[in-house]
């Protein structure tokens, strides 16, 4: 038992130093149609080990194999110790709404470098799995206020919101008179969401949002 408990924790230690590795420069990405691309920083903050990079996108469905209207260069590459390098995202064709937002899934894998000299290795291959937001030129409204647009009501035992905006509303948290609904998740344009009400909520609905850039709006309230 002692030495199963020692392997376990031996194992979690070589986990994090593997997942510690590659540290990715946003937790979304936008992609402006007004613009020729996006662009993410992939950095290597390890002095001691070199990691294989792969990178790419999927649609927002599982088990949707259509072609994914971008390509993400260079798809595959090697990231030294201590180094930087930049994906760059560029719309290929396809056809896309032109009046809201799309989403997709930017997928970056960090493969570790193998230690030929080390004779007992752990390696853990860490997949990091981020929201892409295709937004068309010219949408009405403005997307870092668009969580201020939510409407709320009541129907029997679920709170119903519905998105009139362009954009995708991310929730960061999500209170009905100071009850807290767990996972609220992500609203889609001109879409509606139900959760079921926690027993006994009552008073204002309060939210707040994640913006381009990761961080959480400020709050919004409205009775309900």
């Amino acid at each position: 038992m002692w030495l199963k408990t020692l392997c376990a924790l031996a194992g979690l230690a070589w986990a994090g130093v593997a997942d510690a590795g590659v540290v990715v420069g946003a937790t979304r990405v936008v992609y402006d149609a007004g613009k020729k691309e996006a662009s993410i920083s992939v950095s290597n903050p390890d002095r001691s080990r070199p990691f294989l990079i792969q990178s790419w996108i999927d649609n927002p469905q599982e088990g949707d194999t259509t072609r994914v209207p971008f390509i993400i260069t260079p798809p595959l590459f090697r990231l030294d110790t201590e180094q930087e390098n930049v994906l760059r995202i560029v719309r290929a064709g396809g056809h896309l709404p032109e009046d809201r937002e799309s989403v997709f899934w930017l997928n970056i894998k960090s493969i570790p470098a193998t230690d030929k000299n080390a004779t007992n290795q752990l390696l853990i291959s860490v997949n990091t799995r981020i929201k892409l937001f295709y937004r068309p030129k010219n949408l009405a409204g403005n997307a870092t206020l668009a969580y201020q647009t939510l409407t709320f009501s009541r129907q029997g035992g679920e709170l119903i919101a519905r998105n009139p905006s362009p954009f995708y509303i991310s929730f960061a948290s999500l209170r009905v008179g100071g009850q807290e609904i767990k996972h609220p998740g992500m609203i889609a344009p001109l879409g509606t969401l139900r959760w079921p009400l926690p027993t006994g909520a009552r008073g204002n609905v309060s939210w707040r949002a994640i913006n381009d850039f990761g961080g959480t709006s400020a709050p919004a309230s409205v009775p309900l």
